[in-house]
């Protein structure tokens, strides 16, 4: 019997954008789509998850934040601790996928870094690739989230991308879709080149 399937993911954001990508552009059903409530939680999850006796393939998504390299210095040295081998130095932009050692018993893991696996930033960086191409409202989103009275923005640099995305969902003909549900209801387009890049990582990871 084949093993299981099984992918990580930060928080319940993530979960439900993964699960409507899958969705939405067809992918056959993982066996685990789960929010491992926060980074340091799924860092500490996820040696842990790899001894796993009955697993095919493990895989992690995880936002880079503001150090691409320390997030992937992170999984690099958990994924040499526990066997594997010939563990590249940089993520692989296409998305990267390793082959268990011969005779152990792990799964083949693979790992994407939002947004691209090639710059810092976070899930909602990966959502603005799915705004619609010319998006004028978008465009006033930001022109709005940037001319915020000085003392009256409450949030930090880093997460001005949730603050775009949300305003801008805020603005649709229905609006405060959550980021899942706005992939379904055609708002953010799942056909784009970048989506394309994380579906055929996924398909290789799990279904090749």
């Amino acid at each position: 019997m084949a093993g299981r399937k099984i992918l990580l993911v930060e928080g319940v954001d993530d979960e439900h954008v993964l699960k409507h990508v899958c969705g939405t552009r067809r992918l056959q059903k993982l066996d685990e789509i789960k929010s491992q409530e926060g980074v340091d939680q799924l860092l500490e999850n996820f040696p842990v998850r790899l001894k796993e006796s009955d697993l095919e393939a493990v895989g992690v998504v995880i936002d880079a934040d503001t150090d691409l390299a320390a997030r992937w210095q992170a999984l690099h040295d958990r994924l040499v601790q526990a066997g594997y081998q010939d563990v590249p130095t940089d993520p692989d932009p296409t998305g990267t996928i390793l082959e268990p050692p011969p005779n152990a018993l792990l799964p083949r893991v693979g790992v994407w870094i939002m947004p691209d696996n090639k710059t810092n930033g976070i899930l909602e960086d990966f959502l603005r690739f799915l705004v619609p191409d010319g998006s004028r409202l978008f465009e006033h989103a930001e022109s709005s989230v940037d001319a915020i009275p000085e003392g009256e923005r409450r949030f930090e640099d880093a997460a001005k991308p949730k603050a775009l995305i949300h305003t801008w969902l805020s603005w649709q003909k229905e609006p405060g879709k959550p980021l899942g549900t706005a992939i379904t209801a055609r708002y953010l387009d799942s056909g784009v080149a970048q989506v394309d890049t994380l579906v055929n990582w996924l398909n290789r990871l799990f279904f090749s």
